[in-house]
Parts: structure tokens; sequence; C-alpha cells
């Protein structure tokens, strides 16, 4: 093949992984990043049957495949047996797709369904790319970063896991309207709040935080008695639990939503913000620059929200309450730091050192320029 059939050939990308939102959407905005560069390129993501990006992916106007693929339990269980079935028939389906689709190269974003494909693509010298989100890696990207060509990371000091020379920090790709102009007027009126009182916005992920919840319930008379503004989503599961909880007072200062759509709106007049310590959800506040209370989920593989969260209480940009003492200490926090000037001012300077921008255009250059080195040598 010449060179310039090898140029007329649109490029074809796998991406996979998924799992949580944490993967999923980054993974999307990569694959957006893709397309803008290259409308010709043509994007196939790989996922795990029955989890959430079966369903996000399509609707966000990609095609996927789902791989029987499953999680590996520490404790002793009888799931652990289909486990390694469903590792070789992940495997073998892997190997398929990759033969079929033919992919210039193949992206993970980490979770179960990126293991088979990158393992099958390095095996296959396809040139692969890792992004991984959090500050303490996952088992399987540890694994993969020994054949991937390059690894896209959000945090500095990520050397102690992965070869130092096939680290690029970029950060984390993240939703661009948060940090487009919002008109500040707008958002005070989306939500009902007035500028003159102080907001607190209280965000679980899109599925909620139940202690975070709970520890906000048990805790609204002193919210209230301080005259602090609340915008807080709850997830689907602890809303009508929360809406019933409010009804027994007479304010319009808590503002209780399953889920929040604008969430520009919610960042820019939110004065604090409470939130778990998921990758993106860190990566979001650093780019709005938003002093911040984690509280880290304890339900995670490696307990990698404390570590994320870690990351940025070591540099003085954000507070971190456990999980287990949220009930006692997180609204007393969260009032303390909502009046405390000087502390919000120091958060909001050092978070923002901590933000990366066109995380997503970073990443796909990266993955575009492994194609045409690849495409270089076999000319």
């Amino acid at each position: 093949m010449n060179q310039t059939q090898l140029r007329q050939q649109p490029k074809r990308i796998i991406i996979s992984g998924g799992g949580t939102g944490g993967h999923i959407f980054p993974a999307i905005s990569i694959a957006n990043a893709l397309k803008k560069k290259d409308s010709s390129i043509e994007i196939l993501f790989v996922g795990a049957i029955g989890k959430m990006e079966m369903e996000k992916v399509p609707a966000a106007g990609y095609k996927i495949t789902g791989l029987p693929v499953a999680g590996f339990h520490r404790r002793l269980t009888l799931k652990n047996l289909t486990f390694f079935f469903k590792l070789f028939a992940s495997m073998m389906k892997a190997r398929k797709v990759i033969k079929e689709f033919k992919p210039d190269a193949a992206v993970g974003v980490g979770g179960y369904a990126s293991g088979p494909v990158l393992r099958v693509a390095c095996s296959r010298n396809i040139p692969t790319v890792i992004q991984e989100q959090n500050s303490y890696p996952g088992v399987t990207n540890k694994i993969l970063a020994k054949k991937a060509d390059k690894i896209c990371v959000a945090y500095e000091g990520m050397e102690k896991y992965f070869p130092a020379e096939k680290i690029i920090i970029t950060g984390n790709p993240v939703r661009q309207d948060i940090i487009e102009h919002i008109n500040i007027e707008k958002a005070y009126e989306h939500f009902q709040v007035t500028g003159n009182r102080k907001v607190l916005l209280i965000v679980g992920g899109s599925l909620g935080a139940r202690t975070i919840n709970e520890s906000i319930c048990a805790n609204l008379d002193f919210l209230l008695r301080e005259k602090i503004q609340v915008i807080w989503q709850t997830g689907k599961s602890f809303f009508n639990q929360a809406k019933n909880e409010i009804t027994q007072y007479a304010t319009q200062d808590i503002k209780v939503f399953e889920f929040i759509t604008r969430m520009d709106y919610a960042f820019v007049i939110a004065d604090i913000v409470i939130s778990r310590a998921g990758a993106s959800t860190i990566s979001e506040l650093c780019l709005v620059h938003k002093p911040a209370i984690l509280v880290p989920s304890p339900n995670v593989a490696e307990d990698h929200q404390t570590k994320n969260a870690m990351a940025l209480v070591n540099k003085n940009a954000a507070l971190m309450v456990t999980d287990a003492e949220a009930r006692e200490k997180l609204v007393n926090e969260a009032i303390k730091l909502i009046n405390d000037d000087f502390t919000k001012n120091t958060f909001n300077q050092n978070i923002a050192k901590m933000a990366y921008k066109n995380s997503a255009d970073i990443i796909a250059d990266e993955i575009l320029k492994l194609i045409e080195e690849k495409k270089r040598h076999a000319v």
C-alpha cells in the first residue's frame, strides 16, 4: 500500500472501558475531540455488558459493543467462579472485534472492558493510549501500562506507578459548558436564589451519596439558622426523602434536585461545594476554582477517592471530611468554611493552579500523533 492510499483511508479508533460516569464521560469527550479534529474518523466503543456505558454511549451518538467481562471480588464469593470464564470469553470477543474493526489505535479509559481490548491491541502492535483519571491508578491500568505507548494522567507524581517516559500530564476531560462564560443573573434566576446571601452546593455524583445526604438532613437546622442558601443534588434514591424532610421547614432557602442539569449555573453561584472525590468532579472543581469539602466514597477500588482528595488537601486547595465522620462534622465544617473568606480565597487560588484546560483535545492530539508515527514507520 503506498503513502497516498494510507492517507486516504479514514482513521479507526477503539475507545474501551466504562462502568461509571467517571470513565464514560471522559471517554465521550475524547471521542468528540477526535471527531472535531477529523470528522472522517470512525470510532467504536467497547464496554461491559449490563453497565451504564451500553446506554450512555449510544445516547451520545456512538456505536458500542459489549464484552461479558466482570470484576473480581476481593471477598470470597461464588461470583468469582465465573470471573475467569467471562474473562476468557471477553478476550475472545476482543480479538474478534479488533480483527473486524481493524483499529489504527486503541484507547483505554479504565473499567472492566479496557483490559481485554488493550491487551489484544498491544499484542497486535496497535498503538495504545491509557487515560488514567485518578491520582492512584487501578490494577488494570497498572498492568496495561507496561505495554501501552502513552499514558495520559491528571496528577503529578504518577511515575510512582507508570513508566515515566510514557506519561503525559493532560488533566481529565470534563464538560466544556462549565467553563464557558455564564450569565450570573440567569444562574441566580434559574435556581431562584438571591445574590446577597451565601450559596452552598451539594453534589454526590449523578447517583447521589447517601452519607452526604443523611449528614445534610440531620443538620438542616444549622444551615437555616446561618441563612445559607442550599442547592442540593440528592440523586434518585434519596430525592423523595429529602423533599419530605424540608417540608417541615417554612423556607425557600433549600432547593432539592434529583439531578442538576445546569451544573454550569450551579458552579458559578456557589460559594463552596460539598462533593464526593471522583476524578471528574475534582477536575471540574479545579477548572471552576471552587472551594470544596470533599467526602471520599469508601466504596471504591483501592480507596482512590481518598487519594484524589488528598492530592488537593496536600496543596491546601480543599478540605476533606471522611465518610465515617461526615454526620458529625460535615455541616459544621461547611458553615465555618463558607464564612471564612481568607480560607476560601486561599483554596480558590490553589485549586486554580491544578486545572488543566482542553484535556480532551490534548489527548486526541496524542492519539493522532501515535497513528501518524505508526503509518510513517509502515511506509
